[in-house]
């Protein structure tokens, strides 16, 4: 949802609101044509929710709405992209379009003198930088109110000429709408007149459907298919009328059918909003991916009284993907060579040089740990791939300290909660947890047979985004004494580099007698980029 900058102010005198006098829209003749139609009716039975999701996605806004001016308030009668139910019209654009009867387009407000002080411009929230509204006219000549778009980035270009166009008739099937229902009111016209003028809107509404670059289709409530616009059966090339009521499924990939019809029969008992990506037979017998989203229409009670959906062909966006997968691994392969490739090297080094042995193999499993740390973020295939979530920390330090578990008995115990984890985390994580592991297994719990090591991972937020705390505990093995001097060794100096310097971390040691406890105190960014 975009939350328009709003604010509580009153429309004074007939001002707009926006740097200066506006149009009157007050005036007791005006008023008595308002009171006429059922707006709050309106907002509440969703008659104009159809409206307001086809101009957002005809004219790619964010926010969209169908406006009536009442005196000194705008009510909003449908709205897409926010929550907001309405503002005081000397707040609003569209007070502007009540001198006529033309489409009012507002390329940049902050460039515009009309409206570059005004609050909706320069509030510190989302602020409404385009604008454009078409205006919806009683058959007594006054301008009710406005379907209008914004956006909160400029538009120099304005709207094509095809948008304009579908917003006007969407102000006049709007119009047309409203007036239907005060003439059902008022009872001034009878219901085949009534008929025609609904007749006539939904045949507007379907040619602008059929003018929409993506395949456009509408079911019954419960999901019998009676509509599909031009650009359906151009894409598949199948005549009109053959996937009427459930045979479009047939018209899928035989791998998607049974995953399709099952999403879309949950979306019809739940009534939750239907999203799915599938291969859609092309005309040319070829099959193309395609993102559908489906959204129900419902009345006063909520009762679904029809489906509106949309097909979109993604197949190049898909191609592109899959590409970038294949080179991602490709690279992290080469990767993983260069680890094989360095472990190597150190081994052949240690063979000619029989007294760097002990240090050559503790380097070996350094460089070892780096490279399950890396496969496990970037699996070069799938044969590779973890079995736990790649993002997953509790999964890596799984994995990681696996060649110090035993068969008969968990060495190496893990506790409390599971955090996001990527590339920029996962190396000096690694790093910090072997050199205590392999410290565990030389000096401390784990060099005795009943020792064994606690690692317990709390998530503490705060504003700033909070940290990770990691709480490492020994016990079982032999006693432990603090050291009279700090530790000066290359393992604890490891230990710095990765905790502190690498992921901006703190650390203290605790020498009880039972064993060394740690605690590991890092931001929660320094883990991962995606953040919760």
């Amino acid at each position: 949802m975009t939350d328009l900058p709003l604010p509580d102010q009153q429309l004074t005198d007939g001002g707009c609101g926006a740097g200066g006098p506006g149009p009157d829209t007050g005036g007791a003749g005006r008023a008595r044509v308002v009171a006429a139609y059922d707006l709050s009716g309106t907002r509440h039975r969703g008659d104009m929710d159809d409206l307001v999701s086809f101009a957002a996605e005809l004219c790619g806004v964010p926010v969209a709405l169908v406006t009536a001016i009442d005196g000194d308030h705008q009510r909003f009668l449908a709205a897409a992209g926010t929550d907001l139910v309405g503002t005081a019209s000397g707040d609003s654009f569209c007070a502007h379009a009540l001198g006529g009867s033309d489409l009012l387009q507002v390329p940049d407000t902050a460039a515009d003198p009309r409206f570059a002080d005004s609050p909706l411009v320069t509030g510190a929230a989302a602020a409404v930088r385009f604008y454009a509204g078409a205006p919806m006219v009683t058959p007594d000549g006054v301008v009710l109110g406005t379907v209008c778009v914004m956006d909160m980035v400029p538009r120099p270009t304005g709207l094509t000429d095809f948008q304009r166009s579908g917003l006007t008739l969407l102000a006049g099937a709007a119009m047309a709408r409203l007036q239907r229902g005060r003439t059902a009111a008022e009872g001034r016209v009878a219901a085949a007149q009534q008929e025609r003028a609904l007749e006539e809107s939904e045949l507007r509404f379907r040619t602008l459907a059929d003018a929409m670059p993506q395949m456009v289709w509408s079911t019954l409530p419960d999901g019998f298919h009676d509509y599909y616009n031009a650009r359906w059966y151009e894409f598949t090339g199948v005549p009109a009328g053959s996937t009427d009521g459930e045979a479009w499924n047939g018209m899928f990939h035989a791998d998607d059918q049974d995953r399709a019809w099952k999403a879309w029969r949950y979306s019809l008992a739940t009534g939750d909003p239907y999203t799915i990506e599938y291969r859609l037979r092309h005309r040319d017998g070829t099959y193309r991916w395609v993102l559908g989203r489906a959204l129900p229409m419902r009345s006063e009670d909520g009762r679904i009284t029809r489906w509106f959906g949309t097909c979109t062909d993604i197949h190049a966006q898909k191609l592109a993907l899959e590409e970038r997968e294949v080179i991602s691994q490709e690279l992290s392969h080469r990767i993983k060579n260069v680890f094989a490739v360095i472990s190597g090297l150190v081994g052949f080094a240690a063979r000619a040089r029989p007294e760097f042995a002990p240090a050559a193999t503790d380097l070996r499993q350094r460089i070892t740990a780096l490279g399950r740390a890396h496969d496990f973020v970037r699996p070069h295939s799938v044969a590779s791939r973890p079995s736990a979530r790649q993002d997953s920390l509790r999964g890596l330090l799984g994995d990681l300290f696996e060649p110090y578990q035993r068969a008969d008995a968990v060495r190496v115990d893990l506790t409390g909660d599971d955090v996001g984890v990527d590339d920029r985390g996962a190396t000096p994580v690694a790093l910090l947890f072997h050199e205590l592991a392999t410290n565990a297994t030389k000096y401390g719990a784990l060099s005795a047979d009943g020792g064994r090591v606690r690692l317990d991972v709390a998530a503490e937020d705060d504003e700033a985004g909070g940290n990770v705390v990691f709480r490492w505990c020994e016990t079982g093995g032999p006693r432990v004494s603090e050291p009279s001097t700090p530790a000066e060794g290359f393992g604890s100096r490891l230990v710095e580099l990765s905790a502190v310097r690498q992921l901006g971390g703190t650390v203290e040691r605790d020498w009880r007698p039972e064993g060394l406890a740690m605690t590991v105190r890092v931001p929660r960014a320094a883990l991962s980029r995606i953040q919760p």
